[in-house]
């Protein structure tokens, strides 16, 4: 999962959440896959969380704006 980008964590996520919606997974997938989108939710929020510290890092500094890289966990 580490090396996935936000924008496949987030895709991921939204095929979880619609076949828990449709309400034809048994319980004890239902679970697991819950679990699975707990974890996704939590990559991709540290994926959020790093790319804004380095925005504000990067606002921070001498009040000026540069140019920044976000690495991506490849």
């Amino acid at each position: 999962m580490k090396n996935k980008t936000f924008e496949e964590l987030l895709k991921e996520l939204e095929n979880l959440v619609k076949e828990l919606e449709s309400g034809e997974v048994p319980l004890e997938k239902a679970i697991d896959k819950y679990t699975e989108a707990m974890k996704l939710v939590k990559t991709a929020s540290d994926i959020l969380n790093t790319a804004t510290e380095k925005v504000n890092k990067i606002l921070a500094e001498n009040g000026e704006l540069k140019d920044f890289d976000i690495e991506e966990n490849n």
